[in-house]
C-alpha cells in the first residue's frame, strides 16, 4: 500500500496506519520503503526474442517456429511459463509477444528455451493449445537471467542446440541463434508524491469538528475499489492537510488509471462516516496541482429509487504532486557498476579435526559437500555473474601454515603474493588443498581480513572504478556447539 500514517494517540492508529516498528531490521526497511509506494525490491523485467539461421523443416516452406519459455527450478523440476506466437514461413523470426518476470537478485534463475517448428496442419490452433510432441525441434538453449542483465546492452545471444541420439552415443548439433534482451518495466519504479488538503468539510460530529482522513482506492474492470492507500487522521480539522502519500504507478495500473479518493470522518467504532469523495487518475490530479484550483467532492445520495452524486461545497486541493524515478539494482549494472565476490574461510581448531567426519571441515570421499563449501558455492553462484573477470580474493584465518606462526590473513592459494583464483572451482580447489598444507589453531580474528579487504576496495575505489565489494566470511559461532555461521560484510 501506499503511505498509511496514523495518529498515534488512542484508537486511530486502528485506520490503518503504521504501528511500532518491533521487528528486525529488514522488516523497518520493508515498512520504511512500502510508505514511499516501494514494493519491495523486485524488478520486473521484460524478455522479448529473436532467432536467426534456424533450421528449415518444411518441404516446400520455410519453417514456422514458436518458442516456448521453461524455468528450471533449484529441485531440477522444469516448468513451462511463457509461448511466444507462430512467426510463419521464417528461419530469422523476431517473435512479438514478450515474457515478463520478477528479477531476484539473490537466486540463480535458469531458463531453458526450445524453438519449435509448428506443423502447417496446427496453425488455426491456440498456441496455448498445441502440443509440443507433435511439433518439430528446431533447437534449444539455456541460461541464467543474471547473465542477461548484466550484459552492457542487456541482449545475450545463445547458440540453439539439438540433440542428436544414436546407438553409440549423443551428440549436439548446432542450429541457429537465439538473442534474448531484457528491458526492465519502467512503470514498477515510478512514484507520485502528493500532499493533499481539504477545505471547508462538512460537521460530521454534534459538539466538534470532524476527524478526517482520506482512504484512496483503484477501480478494476469489475467496478470493485481497492483500497491502495490510507493517510492519517487529524482531529477536530474542517481544514486539513495531510502528510504526504506515496502512490507506485504500477500499483494502481497506469497514470490514466481512475482513482477513487474518499474523505472519511474517523469514529472510533470503526464506523466511519463518509463525508465526500472524487474519482480522479493521477494524470487528472496532476492538473488540479498545476492549475491550483480544488476539486469539489460529492455524496452519492438516494432520490426516490435512483443514486444521485450530490456536490458539496468541500473541496480536494493538490498542494504538491511530483514523480520520481526508484533507481533499482538493474540501473547501477546499466551505469557501468560491477560486483566484487571476496571470501574468508575460518581455519580455527573449533571446527573439529577436518579428517573426521563429525568435523565442518570433513571432505566427504562421496563428493557430499561440507558446511564450507556449500556457504561458498550457494553464494559464490549467484555473485559470480556480476563479476566480470571472475577472479576472486580468497583467504583463510586462524591457521598456521607448515613451519610458520598462526596466520590470521592467509592466500588460500598457498601463494605469498597473489590472492585471487579463478572462479568458485578455483576457491573450492584453493581451499581444499589448504586443508591439507595448514594446521588449524586460533583465535577466531576478522580484523586481519577485513582490513585486507577494505585496502582492496580503497584502491579501487582510489582509481575511481565503479565497483562494489562484497566480502563473505565464514566462520563457527559456538566454540561448544560448532554451530555453522556465515555473513556478508
Amino acid at each position: 500500500m501506499g503511505n498509511c500514517c496514523s495518529d498515534v494517540g488512542g484508537r486511530m492508529a486502528a485506520v490503518g496506519g503504521t504501528a511500532a516498528i518491533t521487528g528486525n531490521q529488514s522488516d523497518a526497511v520493508d515498512m520504511y520503503l512500502k510508505s514511499r509506494g516501494i514494493h519491495g525490491i523486485l524488478s520486473q523485467i521484460e524478455l522479448s526474442f529473436s532467432a536467426t539461421n534456424l533450421r528449415d523443416r518444411d518441404v516446400f516452406s520455410k519453417s514456422d517456429p514458436m518458442l516456448v519459455v521453461y524455468i528450471k527450478e533449484r529441485d531440477g523440476a522444469v516448468i513451462e511459463v511463457f509461448r511466444t506466437e507462430v512467426v510463419l514461413n521464417s528461419l530469422n523470426p523476431t517473435w512479438i509477444k514478450k515474457y515478463t518476470i520478477a528479477y531476484h537478485f539473490e537466486v540463480v534463475q535458469t531458463l531453458l528455451f526450445h524453438v519449435f517448428d509448428v506443423d502447417t496442419q496446427f496453425l488455426n490452433i491456440e498456441v496455448k493449445m498445441l502440443k509440443l510432441e507433435e511439433q518439430q525441434s528446431l533447437g534449444e538453449a539455456s541460461c541464467a537471467l543474471s547473465e542477461i542483465v548484466t550484459k552492457p546492452n542487456r541482449s545475450l545471444t545463445l547458440d540453439l542446440v539439438r540433440r542428436v541420439e544414436s546407438v553409440s552415443s549423443t551428440h549436439s548439433q548446432h542450429h541457429g541463434k537465439l538473442t534474448v534482451h531484457a528491458e526492465e518495466c519502467f512503470s514498477s519504479r515510478t512514484t507520485a508524491e502528493m500532499m493533499l488538503s481539504c477545505l471547508d468539510l462538512e460537521s460530521k460530529d454534534l459538539f466538534s469538528k470532524c476527524d478526517p482522513f482520506l482512504v484512496i482506492s483503484k477501480l478494476v474492470e469489475s467496478g470493485i475499489s481497492i483500497p491502495v492507500c490510507k493517510t492519517e487522521v487529524l482531529k477536530n480539522d474542517h481544514n486539513p492537510t495531510w502528510k504526504p502519500v506515496f502512490l507506485n504507478i504500477q500499483q494502481v495500473g497506469s497514470k490514466d488509471s481512475p482513482l477513487v479518493i474518499e474523505c472519511f470522518n474517523f469514529n472510533s467504532n470503526g464506523k466511519h462516516d463518509l463525508i465526500g469523495k472524487v474519482q480522479k487518475s493521477l494524470a487528472d490530479l496532476e492538473k488540479i496541482h498545476s492549475g491550483r484550483e480544488g476539486e469539489n467532492l460529492f455524496l452519492p445520495t438516494l432520490v426516490g429509487h435512483d443514486c444521485e452524486n450530490k456536490i458539496l461545497k468541500s473541496k480536494l486541493f493538490v498542494e504538491n504532486f511530483s514523480e520520481t524515478i526508484q533507481h533499482t539494482f538493474l540501473d547501477y549494472l546499466a551505469g557501468g557498476v560491477e560486483l566484487n565476490f571476496m571470501v574468508a574461510i575460518d581455519f580455527t581448531a573449533s571446527n573439529g579435526n577436518p579428517r573426521l567426519p563429525d568435523s565442518l571441515h570433513y571432505i566427504d570421499p562421496s563428493g557430499r559437500q561440507n558446511a564450507y563449501q556449500k556457504a561458498i558455492y550457494e553464494v559464490g553462484e549467484v555473485l559470480q555473474f556480476y563479476d566480470t573477470d571472475k577472479c576472486f580474493p580468497a583467504w583463510g584465518f586462524g591457521a598456521r601454515p607448515i613451519d610458520g606462526p598462526v596466520s590470521h590473513c592467509f592466500n588460500l592459494n598457498g601463494s605469498n603474493n597473489y590472492c585471487k583464483v579463478e572462479g568458485i572451482r578455483g576457491i573450492m580447489m584453493a581451499y581444499t588443498s589448504a586443508l591439507f598444507n595448514v594446521s588449524l589453531a586460533g583465535p577466531t580474528l576478522f580484523g586481519h581480513v577485513i582490513n585486507k579487504a577494505a585496502l582492496i576496495a580503497s584502491q579501487s575505489l582510489a582509481n575511481e572504478a565503479q565497483k562494489y565489494f562484497v566480502l563473505l566470511i565464514i566462520t563457527v559461532r559456538c566454540r561448544e556447539e560448532r554451530d555453522f555461521f556465515w555473513e556478508l560484510v
